[in-house]
């Protein structure tokens, strides 16, 4: 059987970077267009999947190549969208989560909640077969107005946005699996916690398969040994790493920042590759990944690292006790266990301390943590603050806000496999009713 006529061409919304659409492409999947209204995200989606050498997008001629936002599409495409009906198999995206993340202030009443029915009206219009959502595990509890802890879970409050989301894509004509997924699970090595809804639309009356995040869960042995993965161990963040550490390498000027006074590790590729590193490294050649730029930490901040890789426990966030010890506040900083996967990657470059070396992560060690390869190569600026924060999305916010490529190309991958194997049962169907 042809595989590539088992393909699945797909739509991404809330785009992002990429990281979704880049797994799904790995997969073998086909990208018709994305939609992102960040002009710093959609710059590195552009430029690797659009115009890059490794994967295009094959984008409509109606369509420009540019930042866009979810509304602006619907308003001046609409037609043309209406045009796509019945050619684009899946809709995947993660609408902006922020509002109802566990990781920081719950907003009820938040805009980008709203956006997830701008979503759902996209999809009513493409009725895709299948349905991929991603989301923070927040999007499952149930919060108040008040944004009172303690009034998370309980009878008298009203239904989470999960269950909201559940019902709207019921009454559009989809059967719904959802449930939590740890991206560890599937080759990533980071303890990622996500909520996943895989959707398939109901046809003629016969309902979509319920199931689907179930044979999700159950292809995760296939997909780990596909890929020469780990069958019962995490990768570690020190195999995604260790070739990427400062020591005993020499420090050069940084390759691709417009600021000056910033330094990067030489980098030179390890001659032998395997096992996760060896994905990393794919389609990169000799060729050195980007975003290596180290942070310009002062000595005192430098000696307060040191203090903090000393008396925290790695592998987890700082302890109340801990903390007082070393006179900070913040809550969230988390030095690297080498032997364990890290904690969930955040936009905030100071959450995660490195294993062994004392100082904050780069762009491309997060990019690893996350699972995007070496050549997949981020664009921007670093990092932003104060009033630019809310709307700006730099190379850090762009890594943190990703879906793992790995875990989108396991979901590719189960949905591929799937329509393979009707493929083959329509096949036999035809062969048997030749004959009788």
């Amino acid at each position: 059987m042809d595989k590539s006529a088992s393909t699945l061409r797909f739509v991404d919304v809330f785009s992002g970077c990429g990281g979704l659409s880049l797994g799904l492409l790995q997969a073998g999947c086909r990208g018709v267009f994305a939609i992102e209204k960040s002009p710093l995200a959609f710059e590195t989606f552009r430029y690797n999947l659009v115009d890059g050498d490794n994967f295009q997008f094959e984008w409509p001629e109606w369509l420009p190549k540019e930042a866009m936002s979810c509304e602006d599409l619907l308003q001046n495409y609409s037609e043309d969208l209406a045009g796509l009906r019945g050619s684009i198999d899946v809709v995947v995206g993660g609408p902006p989560c922020q509002g109802f993340s566990t990781a920081g202030r719950r907003d009820f009443s938040d805009p980008r909640n709203q956006m997830t029915n701008q979503y759902l009206l996209l999809i009513d219009i493409l009725q895709p077969r299948y349905l991929v959502i991603e989301n923070v595990a927040g999007i499952n509890m149930r919060f108040s107005s008040e944004d009172d802890v303690s009034s998370l879970i309980q009878e008298a409050k009203p239904p989470s946005h999960a269950d909201s989301v559940d019902k709207c894509l019921e009454e559009i004509g989809y059967s719904v699996s959802r449930g939590l997924v740890n991206c560890s699970d599937y080759g990533v090595p980071q303890n990622r916690l996500r909520y996943l809804f895989l959707c398939e639309r109901d046809v003629q009356g016969e309902k979509g398969n319920e199931n689907l995040l179930r044979e999700l869960l159950h292809s995760r042995n296939e997909f780990l040994s596909e890929n020469n993965l780990p069958l019962h161990e995490k990768v570690t963040a020190k195999e995604a790493l260790h070739d990427l550490c400062t020591s005993g390498r020499d420090l050069v000027d940084s390759t691709d920042s417009n600021a000056k006074g910033f330094k990067e590790a030489k980098y030179t590729p390890p001659p032998i590759k395997i096992g996760y590193l060896k994905i990393m490294r794919e389609m990169s050649g000799d060729k050195s990944p980007n975003s290596r730029r180290l942070a310009n930490h002062k000595n005192r901040t430098i000696e307060h690292f040191k203090k903090v890789q000393k008396v925290c426990r790695p592998g987890r966030p700082m302890s109340k006790d801990e903390r007082e010890r070393l006179g900070v506040k913040k809550h969230t900083t988390t030095v690297l266990h080498p032997d364990l996967p890290a904690p969930t990657v955040t936009t905030l470059p100071d959450d995660i301390l490195h294993y062994f070396e004392p100082r904050i992560l780069t762009v491309r060690e997060n990019a690893r943590l996350q699972s995007f390869p070496d050549w997949f190569s981020f664009q921007g600026k670093y990092t932003t603050g104060g009033k630019y924060r809310k709307n700006e999305c730099p190379r850090y916010t762009q890594v943190g806000n990703a879906v793992p490529p790995l875990l989108s190309k396991a979901i590719g991958t189960m949905l591929l496999s799937r329509e393979q194997k009707k493929m083959i049962n329509i096949d036999s169907d035809m062969r048997h009713s030749a004959l009788s």
